[in-house]
């Protein structure tokens, strides 16, 4: 079977790659060096497991392509995994490009079924399918972790696909054909479920962040061990010991965004909880900022924007809001960054030299600690109790 993917970043690359285990995946992206890349086997993106396949399958069932034809000619599927970044003018997420990708694959392969794996307001489906006239576009979730994208697709969780129907039985199957992990839940709902289902599911996480970290504010503002009391709750089997360890705030692509969406789509809802887990991110940047500033730095060194280990996109990554705070305090910020490539960041040197940034800073604000900053701990400051990223 031949699957298109509209988009190359973590979601249409782990898609791609996962379904090239069986089938004959083209991917089409817009950008002639990413295209360049992956048909040398070369992964544009920081994943361990797609770094890994990848040079495997672009030697059989999977290429990538500018080619809108090529890319969706003769395909039963194509998967679309553009980006949707949230507009705060409109409250609402930006979708032009999957609805570009629409329009595009209606006048080239009408009869394919196009599955809109980008994230999108509820009721998105429902109202393009009318916009367009077209049956053919359903939607089904994704829940990747960045930088373990493909490992949470060879072992997803669970697959949800937002239409009950054979074919979306069918494109389940594919799915979970290609994971490594056995007897997987699959779930077949209406469409507007399950576009619920996503940023309900993004916003508990964001809830439990946000929970753990103001847990933590109290035990930093009274002088209380967090990690105590955080293993004391957690040992509570209803509770649990993860996605507890402290941190400037939750960030990344997905989070800060399906929040934000959520909270828009309860507008005429009577709530409280959302916009409190939306507000108490900011909350918890001010307490954290406010700390370090009382530290009265002559020069904060912000070691790594990324968001986790293993990643190397740091899109809305919560330390950046630290750093904004802090600068706004006339504070001199360097920054330690090796993905970055410019010698400046938002008007902030960017420190090639490891060795140089401890030297020159008298604090260095960490989101996570590693092993290379052992040395200079006593200057480090991190919220980071458990040593993992969740």
């Amino acid at each position: 079977m031949k699957i298109a993917v509209a988009g190359t970043g973590y979601v249409g690359l782990s898609n791609g790659l996962l379904l090239a285990q069986n089938n004959e995946v083209v991917a089409l992206d817009i950008i002639p060096e990413k295209v360049d890349m992956i048909n040398k086997g070369i992964s544009p993106i920081e994943d361990k497991e797609i770094e890994e396949l990848l040079p495997k399958a672009i030697k059989n069932s999977f290429r990538a392509t500018l080619d809108k034809k090529e890319a969706y000619e003769g395909a039963k599927y194509i998967i679309i995994a553009t980006p949707t970044d949230y507009d705060p003018q409109t409250n609402y997420f930006n979708t032009k490009s999957i609805e570009s990708v629409i329009q595009d694959v209606l006048e080239i392969n009408k009869d394919a079924t196009m599955v809109i794996k980008s994230t999108v307001p509820v009721g998105y489906t429902r109202s393009i399918r009318d916009r367009f006239n077209s049956d053919n576009i359903i939607f089904s979730p994704e829940f990747l972790r960045e930088g373990k994208a493909l490992y949470d697709n060879l072992y997803p969780s669970r697959i949800i696909v937002g239409e009950k129907s054979d074919r979306a039985r069918e494109f389940a199957n594919l799915l979970a054909q290609g994971a490594k992990k056995e007897n997987i839940d699959i779930l077949l709902t209406d469409s507007t479920e399950a576009e619920a289902i996503k940023l309900f599911a993004n916003t508990y996480l964001a809830m439990r962040v946000a929970f753990f970290n103001e847990l933590d504010s109290y035990a930093l503002k009274h002088n209380l061990d967090t990690r105590q009391i955080i293993e004391g709750v957690g040992l509570d089997p209803r509770i649990g010991m993860h996605y507890n360890n402290p941190s400037f705030g939750y960030g990344g692509y997905c989070l800060p965004k399906d929040t934000k969406q959520l909270l828009a789509n309860y507008k005429d809802v009577p709530s409280n909880i959302i916009e409190a887990i939306v507000n108490a991110n900011a909350t918890r940047k001010d307490f954290i900022a406010d700390n370090i500033i009382a530290k009265n730095p002559q020069i904060v060194g912000i070691y790594r924007l990324v968001m986790k280990s293993g990643s190397d996109n740091f899109r809305s990554s919560a330390i950046q809001g630290i750093m904004k705070r802090i600068k706004a305090k006339g504070i001199e910020v360097v920054v330690y960054e090796p993905v970055l490539k410019e010698d400046k960041f938002y008007n902030s040197r960017v420190i090639r030299d490891l060795n140089k940034f401890k030297e020159i800073s008298d604090v260095i604000v960490a989101n996570r600690m590693e092993d290379t900053l052992l040395d200079v701990e006593d200057k480090v400051y991190t919220r980071d109790i458990f040593n993992s990223d969740s």
